[in-house]
């Protein structure tokens, strides 16, 4: 696709006059934007961290707030004319803590990994220890991988799963948390699909005198809406993306109940690791956490969870082995050896988006191949159940991903599914 003529009919009518006025502004710039709505509106977006937010939180993404400094916070900001700004973000604070139940928020965070930086500086003097899970097992990169801040400032002790459950090991966590007296426990997963026990962490954390550090990043939908377990009243603080199974735009928020923690995280955001916050973001963040506080966004987080149960039975029909034996959340993290030991998470990646599949590599707890191969796929289904799919969608998904992936990625199998691909996606298009 190269003009603008050619962008699906899925596209919303600001989408659509954006393109048209940047195709004569700049065509080469409008050609990727286009394909990339094109590539949208005609795959399956299988990645659990991903989401398709609705045309009004996207395009406030893009508004006037963009041109504006407003380095501090509302009411004591370093630059003037943020009247609006301060609105903005106290509307966004405001929003989320009423849709978490907790007393402060700071919405000001670029991402989950900057929330996650002001947390550890809120709550660490550097070289303090923290237990956590690894990313091989199912962690996230920013709560202790060696090349990034938290591996590089921070004594990093694993705790790990239980090798035969794969389900968190808690009794395990008690006894590592006893031999090495850490300063913060952190709890919540890119990888893991099981209800977390934050009120068994809790009294694990208060056993050692430790704080008890929540990143609840993918399940912030959930959470909100009841489906999932909420981290209070037990985390002492609690970190989350905006986007993913909160459906909001890209950034990071962190939360808590405690007045002091809430001063520190304060400092520590700004201006201890950011300068000026991205208000056309928050703005768009505020208008998802309203999106988000109506009924029917707890039906659609309930239908999340229904789809994928619903997925995961149609993968285990198929030979295919789910890590903990299933799901309770949104995603799956998918064993693909049961079904061919020579199956790589790699060569299924490439083979499924050929065919229209949008999905992830992801090492399994203990996986024996190199984190750029694989054992496994992460599915999640937040993407699919904003385009309005349901328990019978995933049953049709399952059969396309296993008739991909049991054909070793054949050429003419992956071009038959991406055809079933591009009608289903028409049959349940991208939100406008």
């Amino acid at each position: 696709m190269t003009t603008t003529t050619d962008t699906p009919q899925t596209l919303d009518s600001l989408s659509q006059g954006l393109l048209d006025l940047l195709a004569k502004h700049d065509p080469e710039a409008a050609r990727i934007l286009a394909d990339e709505a094109e590539r949208q509106a005609t795959t399956l977006e299988l990645i659990a961290s991903e989401n398709h937010v609705t045309p009004v939180v996207m395009h406030s993404a893009g508004s006037c707030l963009t041109n504006k400094y407003a380095e501090g916070y509302p009411g004591k900001r370093y630059y003037g004319g943020c009247e609006f700004h301060d609105q903005a973000e106290n509307l966004a604070r405001d929003r989320a803590k009423q849709l978490f139940g907790c007393d402060y928020a700071n919405v000001q965070p670029h991402c989950g990994a900057n929330a996650n930086i002001a947390a550890f500086m809120a709550m660490l003097k550097p070289g303090e220890t923290v237990l956590s899970l690894p990313i091989k097992s199912g962690g996230h990169l920013s709560h202790g991988l060696k090349p990034n801040f938290s591996g590089t400032f921070y004594n990093i002790v694993d705790y790990d799963v239980d090798p035969d459950t794969e389900l968190i090991d808690y009794e395990g966590v008690e006894r590592i948390a006893k031999e090495c007296k850490p300063q913060l426990i952190i709890c919540g997963y890119s990888a893991y699909s099981r209800i977390i026990d934050f009120e068994r962490f809790r009294a694990i954390a208060d056993s050692v005198g430790a704080k008890l550090m929540a990143d609840i990043a993918h399940i912030a939908g959930l959470v909100a809406t009841g489906v999932h377990p909420s981290p209070f009243p037990h985390a002492h603080i609690v970190t989350t993306t905006t986007h993913k199974t909160l459906r909001g735009p890209r950034g990071g928020l962190v939360m808590t109940n405690d007045e002091e923690v809430a001063k520190m995280v304060d400092r520590k955001v700004f201006p201890g690791s950011q300068g000026g916050p991205l208000m056309h973001i928050i703005a768009a963040k505020a208008i998802a956490f309203g999106e988000a506080l109506k009924p029917e966004f707890t039906t659609y987080c309930q239908q999340i969870v229904t789809n994928a149960r619903a997925l995961a039975q149609g993968l285990t029909e198929r030979g295919y082995r789910l890590c903990t034996g299933g799901t309770d959340n949104h995603l799956m993290l998918v064993d693909l050896r049961p079904r061919d030991e020579n199956l790589t998470g790699a060569d299924a990646e490439g083979w499924l988006e050929s065919a229209g599949i949008i999905v992830n590599k992801n090492g399994i707890p203990n996986d024996p191949r190199k984190p750029m191969v694989t054992s496994g796929l992460r599915l999640g289904t937040p993407a699919l159940t904003t385009r309005g799919m349901k328990e019978e969608q995933m049953k049709q998904v399952a059969e396309l991903l296993d008739r991909v992936m049991g054909s070793n990625g054949n050429e003419s199998v992956c071009a038959q599914v991406r055809e079933e691909v591009r009608s289903m996606c028409g049959e349940f298009p991208m939100p406008h």
